[in-house]
């Protein structure tokens, strides 16, 4: 049977991931952890561990008191707040994986850590930006993420433990807020338009970037962990997409449901990052390993967000 810890659980992704995991495997079989006292409202019904992973012996406890096989690691700080921090988003992001990567050798069935498309850089090609290109990452998160990828690979190779990661794109969802990214504007903007309120976007019109709906990210996540493993055979991590779009094209789609709703844009320090990722992203190794498909388009993208927050919205 598998016992799943999910590290930094409360966060953007962690949520949906730990919900749509404890769906599947047992509400008993699926641990959240992270910082807070107690979990956020939507994962109180599950087993919850107060968790600081840099604290390697809270770690091993947790693992031997839960029977943990399996650890979902997604906690890092994202690339905005990494660069007001570098020392520490190093330490958090590196530290953390190798010692989740440790537990691989003897303690764990399987782990999970997600890389992202900052690892890419202003040398890589922008469109259709390939499985295996040129990485010249520019931000501290970059930098570790494109670190954590070699790390995964060394293990793996090393001493076989079977770890698995993918290249996230910008991740949009309803359920829980964002955490510091360069692609927050895409979730932002949704809750000031529901508001009617205007959206002063902290990115160019013209910013065009990789997305993804949260739903297809879960997915995508545990596609790859319950695929067989011999059909994972990229073990630094896997390119995913499903679609791109600019603040300007987001907009419009928006104001199909708002025709109020005005943007405006002042770019600030995130610019020089967003111009330095892909514009689009060439999956298709992750869609012929292990059969990857995306559900959302920006069109069904706007539709299920403005449907999901309209319902929950609470208006100051």
């Amino acid at each position: 049977m598998d016992k799943i810890l999910i590290i930094g659980a409360c966060g953007q992704l962690g949520t949906e991931l730990t919900l749509k995991l404890r769906d599947l495997k047992g509400q008993e079989n699926v641990i959240a952890s992270d910082l807070l006292d107690d979990p956020v409202d939507l994962l109180k019904d599950g087993p919850y561990e107060k968790l600081n992973i840099l604290n390697k012996e809270s770690f091993q406890i947790i693992l031997e008191e839960h029977g943990i096989n399996q650890v979902y690691h997604l906690a890092a700080i994202l690339s905005a707040k990494g660069e007001q921090n570098p020392h520490f988003a190093w330490q958090l992001n590196m530290e953390s994986l190798l010692t989740v990567l440790e537990a691989g050798k003897d303690k764990l069935n399987k782990i999970y850590w997600p890389s992202s498309i900052a690892v890419f850089g202003t040398d890589t090609p922008k469109i259709n930006t390939p499985q295996n290109t040129i990485m010249s990452p520019s931000t501290v998160y970059g930098i570790s993420k494109l670190a954590g990828e070699r790390w995964c690979e060394y293990y793996h190779q090393k001493y076989g433990v079977d770890v698995r990661s993918l290249r996230y794109p910008g991740l949009i969802g309803y359920k829980a807020l964002p955490g510091g990214g360069t692609t927050d504007y895409a979730v932002e903007i949704f809750h000031k338009a529901i508001a009617g309120e205007d959206y002063e976007c902290f990115l160019s019109e013209d910013s065009m970037l990789p997305m993804m709906y949260m739903d297809d990210a879960v997915k995508a996540t545990i596609d790859l962990m319950e695929a067989k493993q011999e059909n994972v055979k990229v073990r630094s991590s896997y390119n995913i997409a499903a679609m791109s779009f600019s603040p300007v094209e987001l907009a419009r789609e928006i104001q199909k449901h708002y025709p109020a709703f005005n943007i405006s844009y002042k770019s600030d320090f995130r610019q020089e990052i967003a111009d330095s990722w892909p514009r689009s992203i060439d999956d298709s190794a992750a869609r012929g390993d292990w059969g990857w498909q995306h559900s959302f388009d920006t069109k069904e993208l706007v539709e299920v967000m403005i449907r999901n927050l309209k319902d929950t919205f609470v208006f100051d």
